[in-house]
């Protein structure tokens, strides 16, 4: 490895940018790019990522990086892959990155047509939950019972957050997979194994948001380990829309030991946080019945369907 690239994962975006104090999006973009490289291109749609990077011609980032509209990520990503195809460039990762505003809501025409057509780049939903960029509204990624400046106390949301998880392994692109800063080592192994894969691939991190979620900026990692250890965010894989694989066995640790270190969630009731702790434990359930057939499946395959 040359001088150059070691620096480049040692510090992959310069000193100065713009994130706010305990950032979940910033940590998990220097891991994901500590484990990609510098053979990188980013396209950036309008999200708090554009901002904290800058904008031409002063930015923080050390790759190539296109600044592009709210919902057109897939779309750009596309063409520069394209265009690194008619130049015989075969060496170079191209990456998406966006937050769940442009991701679940504003950019997904684009991000479901990409995948139907098994474009080659990753895709990454850094997942703060809400349109934190402007003023903290609500976007499909926002949890049930979370306050926004769009659900305000006495409105708050009444139904769950998208699982576009579960949407995007429906298209049966080669990969898609759960991760969190938090969880560095699992996070990294995801990105490199998405590096090695051809195809469509789409990551989905869940990105701790002091500002917008109201916790201490030093609480970070702590919330980001509690939205695992709870299962209210598991760690898990699919390959080709049918292989299943839970990356972390998390603890079970009642919901609202997450949900009440958060100023979002402080006005929940004790039935409301009894509604998420039910919704919760089904969907981890349905997550390890998935897991259990896929895991017999390929089994049966092995042995020849016997």
């Amino acid at each position: 490895m040359n001088p150059s690239e070691l620096e480049f994962l040692e510090a992959p975006f310069h000193q100065g940018h713009l994130a706010c104090a305990g950032c979940g999006e910033r940590i998990g973009h220097k891991l994901a790019l500590q484990a990609l490289g510098s053979k990188t291109i980013l396209v950036i749609p309008a999200c708090c990522s554009t901002v904290i990077d800058g904008i031409f011609p002063h930015t923080a980032s050390k790759l190539p990086l296109m600044h592009t509209a709210f919902e057109t990520t897939a779309a750009a990503a596309s063409g520069v892959r394209a265009a690194l195809v008619s130049s015989g460039k075969s060496d170079v990762t191209v990456v998406g990155w966006a937050g769940d505003g442009g991701t679940f809501d504003i950019g997904f025409q684009a991000l479901s047509a990409a995948a139907e057509r098994n474009e080659d780049f990753i895709y990454v939903c850094y997942d703060n939950e809400a349109y934190m960029n402007t003023g903290i509204q609500r976007s499909s990624a926002t949890p049930y019972g979370a306050w926004t400046t769009t659900t305000p106390l006495g409105q708050t949301k009444d139904l769950p957050k998208k699982n576009i998880v579960e949407i995007l392994a429906a298209h049966r692109i080669p990969y898609v997979a759960t991760v969190n800063p938090a969880y560095p080592q699992d996070l990294m192994a995801k990105f490199r194994k998405a590096k090695r894969i051809s195809g469509f691939r789409f990551i989905h991190l869940l990105a701790a948001c002091p500002t917008g979620w109201k916790f201490d900026s030093d609480l970070t990692i702590k919330l980001g380990r509690l939205a695992v250890e709870t299962k209210i965010f598991p760690l898990y894989e699919v390959e080709d829309g049918e292989i299943y694989r839970i990356t972390y066995r998390p603890k079970g640790v009642p919901v609202q030991e997450y949900l009440l270190e958060q100023g979002r969630f402080k006005h929940l009731r004790p039935e409301d946080i009894g509604y998420i702790q039910e919704f919760v434990d089904k969907s981890w359930h349905e997550l390890l019945l998935k897991e259990k057939y896929s895991h017999e499946q390929e089994v049966a395959e092995r042995s020849g369907g016997k």
